[in-house]
């Protein structure tokens, strides 16, 4: 565990953050992605992180990229997918990735809503397989959701969840595998309801957004909703929801509004308009201010 072989699959804006982290904490890993300029480039990537970072950049040299999936999985003790959100691609590449580890190396699939039952199905040691959803950026939010399937082994799940505490992660133990996991399915229950304030013309999207930062979102890293509902009493709890959740949004699909902007071709800051309007220059400012508040967590 202290110097586990761990290797990255896909070096792209996930992977190169989690070999990041991996290589931080002291463990020598191999890299391997199919698209040349991502290869070539990820240690130095990885570099400019750690400068940023105050992190030892040292730990750069932990890291080795191959050019062959082979090379990089085949002494592995854990190897970790994080290419694109595709089902078919991912179950290809595990197909393969299995064809060269050792019986007894852990595969893992770092996906954030795809069901990792359906990724793995297909293999034929599947005790060994499961899920990681790491959130971005992965070397400056904690969480790491550690998802088990039916097939899991349960030393599995243990070695995981302890490779990533050792690593300085925040792992979080999904004990069935569903689609979004924890996180997923709670933020975008958040965001169906915000869509739909803006759908009914109940505020604009401006006023969503500047409420949520204004009122519990400044409570929320200190104090979950459970923890919340256990505060003010679940009598209180119960009462609200006996008149709030009969009016708020439960329709099973995207909404309307959603759909109408994407089919304009309102993709957000792809676009520069979505449910606001982006200048570029408000673009860099937002990532900016995400980036340094982020940091100060960290640093917290």
């Amino acid at each position: 565990m202290n110097k586990a072989k761990i290797a990255v699959v896909g070096a792209g804006l996930m992977g190169h953050g989690i070999a990041q982290v991996f290589a931080l904490a002291g463990h020598e890993v191999a890299v391997t992605d199919s698209v040349a300029q991502n290869l070539d480039s990820v240690k130095s990537r990885i570099a400019a992180n750690l400068r940023d970072l105050d992190d030892d950049v040292g730990a750069v040299s932990r890291v080795t990229p191959h050019s062959k999936l082979a090379e990089a999985v085949r002494d592995a003790d854990y190897v970790v997918e994080a290419v694109l959100e595709d089902l078919p691609l991912k179950q290809k590449l595990f197909a393969e990735i299995e064809r060269h580890v050792r019986p007894d190396t852990i595969l893992a699939s770092n996906t954030s809503v795809i069901p990792i039952t359906s990724i793995m199905q297909g293999l034929n040691k599947r005790e060994r397989t499961l899920g990681t959803h790491w959130w971005n950026p992965p070397f400056l939010v904690p969480l790491v959701e550690v998802i088990e399937t039916q097939w899991t082994a349960p030393n599995v799940i243990a070695w995981t969840m302890v490779l990533h505490q050792m690593a300085g992660k925040k792992p979080a133990h999904v004990k069935k595998d569903v689609p979004g996991f924890i996180g997923n399915r709670l933020q975008h229950a958040l965001w169906r309801e915000a869509i739909s304030l803006v759908e009914h013309g109940i505020c604009d999207a401006e006023t969503v957004d500047a409420v949520i930062k204004a009122s519990f979102g400044r409570r929320l890293a200190v104090l979950g909703p459970l923890e919340n509902a256990d505060l003010v009493g679940t009598d209180l709890t119960l009462a609200i929801h006996d008149t709030v959740l009969p009016a708020i949004e439960s329709r099973p699909g995207p909404s309307p509004y959603l759909l109408k902007l994407v089919a304009d071709g309102k993709f957000g800051f792809k676009s520069g308009q979505g449910f606001r309007t982006w200048s570029a220059e408000q673009q860099s400012a937002l990532r900016t201010k995400i980036m340094q508040h982020l940091k100060s967590m960290r640093d917290l």
